[in-house]
């Protein structure tokens, strides 16, 4: 069944076949996440109001996921696409080596990419809410935590960046395109 979305098969002049990996819920909450994000990264020091907002919007997006990742479809839930240190350190090496295989969901290093960030990002939203509180207002150890935070977040951003580009050239396929059409190439 061809949506007109797919790109032509280099060399054949065939589509090839696609298979929907990502729901729309997915997919809206990642790119909300990237926005969100952004916005209260760049509204931080400048507009402290409209920051928090963003603050609790993000943090309810990682309690959205959270609970997406329990109860919702396969390719969403954290039981199909989490896997132990060993296997995503095995898989780090063949990509390294441009020999890894191919996954229709996650691939090992994106899960650990996945968990690290949700971890990071809950961390921000909750000492980022720890500071509006009279019990943490003006805590040193507190505001010390939430921007350390925030760019260790950046660094696995960037680390998640360059693992997107790295395994969309590995396996000739367009990963960002995917995120947003919520498919992929089948084989």
């Amino acid at each position: 069944m061809s949506t007109g979305a797919e790109t032509l098969d280099a060399g054949r002049g065939e589509r090839p076949a696609m298979v929907k990996v990502w729901d729309p819920l997915v997919r809206l909450f990642h790119w909300s996440l990237v926005g969100g994000f952004a916005f209260a990264y760049f509204t931080g020091d400048e507009w402290k109001d409209v920051h928090i907002v963003a603050g609790y919007i993000v943090g309810g997006l990682v309690v959205f996921r959270l609970l997406w990742g329990l109860v919702g479809p396969k390719n969403a839930r954290f039981t199909s696409f989490v896997r132990g240190p060993s296997t995503m350190l095995g898989y780090l090496k063949d990509a390294l080596a441009f020999r890894a295989p191919r996954y229709l969901g996650h691939n090992p290093a994106g899960a650990a990419m996945i968990v690290a960030l949700l971890v990071a990002i809950a961390m921000i939203a909750t000492t980022g809410y720890m500071m509006t509180t009279d019990a943490f207002w003006g805590v040193e150890w507190v505001e010390e935590v939430h921007e350390t935070t925030v760019y260790v977040t950046l660094g696995l951003i960037a680390l998640h960046v360059g693992g997107v580009v790295m395994a969309s050239i590995e396996h000739h396929e367009n990963l960002v395109s995917a995120m947003f059409t919520g498919k992929k190439r089948a084989n």
